[in-house]
Order: structure tokens, then sequence, then C-alpha cells
């Protein structure tokens, strides 16, 4: 029987390797889910002496995951058969190249297509060190952005995010002082609509439709529970439904 779909985190940033994704594949997936809600903003009245309605709201309500990620190298050794790849970089460097793509999901990538080394770059020249002509000085350090990241646990739940907090706890070393094992305390807020419309290049279609994807599904997953007991719960109502 073969075991459960991995969770994984994805991002498209510029900053990484050429055209190729951020993919964080979960060595094992966390036992435990922290799915946090937060009411939608109210509205504001649309005049100072209308009766203001409590039920009113702009926007959607805030969503988040909080959960911690465990990382063994010796697991993936073990593992050779099946991932040769892996169990190599285990071998080489401990956890640590899994602790490295969670990092990067933190760091902010340049509008210009930079990235952040252009990003580095830029603040370098126009502090004055290494300055190549007078006019290197007055060089605007472009606008960046974290990256935007697609959050995927199982087929039904694909959802944009920013990663908003990341704690690593480095538990064993090896001889050379990799970390051999780690857990990373991740907290992922799922981006808005409102939100999604400020992300950079293609990312923000793709953000777009993994949104509208998994709000559809959690729809229909909602309609899916009227056929159990709640059926009876309704027949119960003084009105009519």
């Amino acid at each position: 029987m073969p075991g459960p779909i991995p969770g994984a985190l994805v991002a498209f940033t510029p900053s990484f390797i050429g055209l190729m994704p951020n993919v964080i594949v979960f060595q094992f997936n966390p036992e435990t889910i922290t799915h946090t809600w937060t009411a939608a903003a109210a509205a504001d009245a649309a005049d100072k002496d209308s009766k203001p309605n409590p039920l009113a709201v702009k926007g959607v309500p805030g969503e988040t995951f909080s959960f911690t990620l465990a990382m063994d190298s010796n697991d993936a050794i073990a593992n050779g058969s099946s991932d040769p790849i892996g169990a190599g970089l285990a071998e080489v460097s401990g956890v640590y190249t899994r602790l490295a793509a969670i990092e990067m999901l933190q760091y902010p990538t340049g509008s210009s297509g930079g990235g952040l080394l252009g990003g580095v770059s830029a603040s370098i020249s126009s502090s004055g060190l290494g300055l190549s002509s007078p006019s290197a000085a007055s060089q605007t350090v472009p606008q960046s952005q974290v990256p935007t990241v697609l959050f995927i646990w199982g087929p039904q739940r694909i959802v944009p995010v920013r990663v908003t907090a990341l704690t690593i706890t480095e538990r064993l070393y090896d001889s050379l002082l990799n970390p051999s094992h780690a857990e990373a305390q991740l907290t992922l807020r799922v981006l808005t609509p409102d939100e999604i419309v400020s992300v950079d290049g293609p990312m923000q279609q793709l953000a777009n439709i993994a949104y509208v994807y998994t709000q559809g599904l959690r729809q229909v997953q909602a309609a899916a529970n009227l056929a159990g007991a709640a059926g009876q719960i309704i027949g119960m109502l003084p009105t009519p439904f």
C-alpha cells in the first residue's frame, strides 16, 4: 500500500536558480497543523448618519497555517535506494540543504529581475562603496517582494501563502558541524485576493488560480456535509429551507 502524499512548499523566485522553482517536499508530514482564522475587517459605514450593520465586512477572513517540520539526515541516507540524490546530499551536508531552501522563502527578490544579489549590489553602489561613476551614487535600490509560496497539503488544499514566521531548532551535528537533525516551525499566512493583485510576474495568475481552486473545493465539501445528519437538523428549523 503506498504511503501518504507528502506536503510541499513551492516558490517561483528569480533569486533562486534561474527559472527553477524552489520546491521543498516534506521529509515527514507534520502530525499536527494549527489552522487559524481571523474575522474579516468590518466595513466602513456608507453614511455617518446611517445605522451601522454589524454583519457588514470588507474582504475575506484571515487564514494561517502553523506546523513543525522534522528533518533527519540519517533517515534520508537509509532511503538511498529510493532517493539516491537526496541520500548523497544528506551524507555531505546533513539536512542543511533542506534548511537553506526553507530559509530562502524569507528573502525578498528584486522586481528588476536582479534578485537578492542584484539588490545587494544596488545597496552597495548607493552607499558609495565601489562606485564606478558619480551617477551611481544616486542609484535607487529596486523595490522587492518576499516570495509568494504555494502551500500544498493534498490535492484539495493548494493555497498561496507568505511565510510570516520561521524558527529552526538544530539538534544534532555531523563531524563537519552540518545539522543532521532539525525542526522548523513555520507560520504561513494565506494571501487574500486583494493581496494577490500586488504579486509580481506570472506568479500572480498561478496564486489566483490556486486560491480560487481551493475555495471552490471548500464549498463543494461544505455542501457534501449536508448528506449526513445535517439534513435532520434542517428539518427541525422553524423556517423552510
